[in-house]
C-alpha cells in the first residue's frame, strides 16, 4: 500500500503534555480508572471518542467569524438549512445543541411505557432516552455483527427476520419507529448497506412503522456503499446519501461526528404534525427554531463541515487511516472487529484478557493498562457500558461482546501518532496477563460509564 497522506496541511499546532508511567498511574487512581475522569491535559493521545473532537478548516473558522447571532431568523441558520436540505432532502430541519438533544426531543414525543424501538445497535445515549421515556430499546443486528473474526461488508445491518418476529411478538401499534444506526457504533464502527434499508423500509410500509436513521457518521457508512455494495462504485457520495436519507422519515444526527464541528446536532422530519411538536418542544428545552442552543458562529461551521465531511478525498483518507491502525493490531495479534469500521478500532477485550472474567470488567481494564503504559485514552463498550440487572432473576446480564473503541479523532492525529498507539497496544498485549480486573466501588443508574468509579481486583 502506498503512504497515507493526510489531504490538507497543518495550519496550528497544539502541544502534547508527556508525562512518565509512574505519573499515570498516580492519575489513573485518583481518576478511580474511569478515563472519562482523566485531565485531558494529561493524556497524549485521545482516542476517547471521535465526537466532537474534530480538527475545524480555515473555511470553517472563516464561518464562525461570519456568524450571524441575530437571535431569530440570522443568516447563519439559512445558511445551515440550506446545507442540510441539499445533503439530505428532508423538509424540516431542527438544529439542536448535540446529537442527544434530538434523541431526547424524538423520543419524548414518540416514545413511552409499552413501546419498543428496534435498532441495529442502540448506542448509549440514544438507549438512554428511550428508556428514560419508558420504552424498551431492542438491538436487532444480524448474527455476523456479533462475531468479531467473521468478514461481512455490512456487519451493521439490521435483520429483516429478527424486525418481523418482534412485530409479530409486541404489535405494530406499540413500535412508534424504527431506526438504523449508520455506521453502527455499538456493533464496531460497521456500514450498513443501501439494500438492508431499502428491506427494513419494506417492512415498516407494511405496519405503517415510520423509519428514522441515527445519522452521525451517515458520510462515511456513504464512502463503504461505495465501495463494497454491487453497483454503487460508480455514484458519488453525494448521491448515496441523498438515497439513503431519501427511504426514511427523519433522523437523528450529531454534528460532532461527520458534521466536522465541535459542538452542534440536527433532528430531521418530514411528517408535517411530527416536527410542529418537535419545533414547540425545540422551543422549549433548546431555543428559538433558528438556532436550537446554538450560536449563529455554530451554525456556520456546521453548514461547511455537512459539506466538507462528503468530499472524496477526505473520506478515502479518513477510512484508510483508521484500517491502517486495524491492520497493524492484526499483525501484532491483537484481535480485532474485522473488518475495521469507519470511525474506531474495537479490540476484543474478552480475546485480548482471557483470564479476566465479565464480572471483572476486561475492557475498563484494558483501557487502565493503556493508559498507564502509553498515556493513551480510549472507552469501554461492554459491560459497563451496556451490563444491567435483570429485574426478574437480579442476575447481571452482560453484552455479547466485551470491546475497548480506539474512535479516531478527524484530521487531528498523524500517521505517526497512530504508529505509536500500534506500538503500545503490542507491548500491552505481550504483557497481558499482568493486566488486574476491576470491581465498581460507586455508579449511578444511568449512563454509568461517564461517572462510575473502580477499584482493582
Amino acid at each position: 500500500m502506498k503512504t497515507i497522506i493526510e489531504p490538507f496541511r497543518i495550519k496550528m499546532v497544539e502541544p502534547l503534555k508527556l508525562t512518565t508511567p509512574a505519573e499515570r498511574d498516580a492519575i489513573l487512581r485518583k481518576a478511580h480508572f474511569n478515563p472519562f475522569q482523566i485531565p485531558a491535559e494529561d493524556v497524549l493521545i485521545d482516542l476517547l471518542t471521535d465526537s466532537g473532537t474534530s480538527a475545524m478548516s480555515s473555511e470553517q473558522w472563516a464561518g464562525i467569524m461570519r456568524g450571524d447571532e441575530s437571535y431569530a431568523g440570522a443568516r447563519s441558520w439559512f445558511r445551515f438549512e440550506k446545507s442540510l436540505r441539499d445533503i439530505t432532502g428532508m423538509p424540516h430541519i431542527l438544529p439542536t445543541h448535540q446529537g442527544r438533544a434530538s434523541e431526547r426531543i424524538l423520543f419524548e414525543l414518540v416514545g413511552g411505557p409499552g413501546k419498543y424501538v428496534p435498532n441495529n445497535n442502540h448506542f448509549d445515549t440514544t438507549r438512554a432516552n428511550i428508556e428514560h421515556s419508558g420504552a424498551i430499546a431492542v438491538d436487532l443486528v444480524i448474527d455476523e455483527g456479533g462475531m468479531p473474526r467473521v468478514h461481512h461488508p455490512f456487519k451493521g445491518n439490521l435483520d429483516p427476520h429478527k424486525l418481523r418476529g418482534l412485530i409479530a411478538e409486541v404489535g405494530a401499534k406499540q413500535i412508534p419507529l424504527c431506526m438504523i444506526t449508520v455506521t453502527n457504533n455499538s456493533g464496531g464502527g460497521q456500514p450498513v448497506s443501501l439494500a438492508n434499508i431499502r428491506e427494513i423500509r419494506r417492512i415498516c410500509d407494511q405496519h405503517h412503522i415510520p423509519l428514522f436513521l441515527d445519522a452521525c457518521r451517515f458520510a462515511e457508512n456513504a464512502w463503504f456503499i461505495k465501495q463494497r455494495e454491487p453497483g454503487r462504485q460508480d455514484q458519488s457520495i453525494r448521491e448515496i446519501v441523498r438515497e439513503m436519507f431519501s427511504m426514511v422519515d427523519g433522523a437523528t444526527i450529531s454534528a460532532k461526528k461527520d458534521g466536522l464541528v465541535n459542538i452542534g446536532g440536527v433532528l430531521l422530519m418530514r411528517d408535517d404534525v411530527l416536527a410542529e411538536r418537535a419545533n414547540n418542544l425545540l422551543i422549549l428545552t433548546e431555543g428559538f427554531v433558528t438556532y436550537g442552543g446554538l450560536a449563529g458562529r455554530d451554525l456556520e461551521a456546521m453548514a461547511q463541515g455537512f459539506q466538507e465531511v462528503l468530499e472524496e478525498d477526505y473520506l478515502n483518507y479518513r477510512i484508510r487511516s483508521v484500517a491502517y491502525l486495524g491492520e497493524g493490531l492484526l499483525k501484532a495479534g491483537v484481535q480485532i472487529i474485522e473488518p475495521p469500521g469507519g470511525h474506531a478500532i474495537y479490540i476484543d477485550a474478552s480475546a485480548f484478557c482471557p483470564h479476566l472474567p465479565p464480572d471483572q470488567f476486561p475492557g475498563q481494564a484494558l483501557l487502565g493498562a493503556f493508559y498507564r503504559h502509553g498515556g493513551i485514552r480510549a472507552v469501554e463498550i461492554g459491560s459497563v457500558m451496556f451490563g444491567r440487572t435483570d429485574p426478574a432473576t437480579g442476575q447481571t446480564v452482560h453484552p455479547s461482546m466485551q470491546l475497548v473503541r480506539l474512535a479516531i479523532p478527524r484530521r487531528v492525529y498523524t500517521q505517526s501518532h497512530i504508529d505509536y498507539v500500534i506500538e503500545t497496544v503490542a507491548e500491552v498485549f505481550q504483557q497481558r496477563e499482568k493486566i488486574r480486573g476491576l470491581r465498581i466501588t460507586d455508579a449511578p443508574q444511568v449512563l454509568r460509564h461517564f461517572t462510575a468509579k473502580f477499584e482493582e481486583v
